[in-house]
């Protein structure tokens, strides 16, 4: 793995975490208003938040006296990306076959309902 995926993979590790990502998902959040969704303190937040931007996943922006955070575009999907390819072969095929087929392909054990656009 390299430098990046490495981090992306880290700042993943705590669930507290995989909540900010999941909380930024609905759009940009005030440092306070993140905060205020965990009963832990102020400085673990920020912490949290430090790590998260460290490894690229999220960015800030100043406006005025509040610092505002959002998701960091594709990296999240880019770096799993990357490691998912290295270690599971079969998404490079599904990727090629996309790419030919530019249609529904059945998901092994799938009824027509449960059917996904690949």
């Amino acid at each position: 793995m390299n430098d990046a995926e490495n981090s992306a993979f880290e700042a993943l590790a705590h669930p507290t975490r995989r909540q900010i990502l999941q909380d930024l998902k609905g759009g940009e959040l005030a440092a306070g208003e993140i905060a205020a969704r965990f009963a832990v303190s102020g400085p673990t937040i920020s912490r949290h938040l430090r790590i998260l931007r460290g490894a690229g996943l999220i960015v800030e922006r100043r406006d005025a006296n509040r610092i505002l955070y959002s998701l960091a575009g594709d990296r999240l999907a880019l770096s799993i990306g990357d490691f998912l390819s290295t270690v599971c072969p079969e998404q490079i095929v599904l990727r090629e076959v996309r790419k030919r087929r530019g249609s529904e392909i059945d998901v092994e054990g799938a009824d027509d309902a449960s059917r996904v656009a690949l």
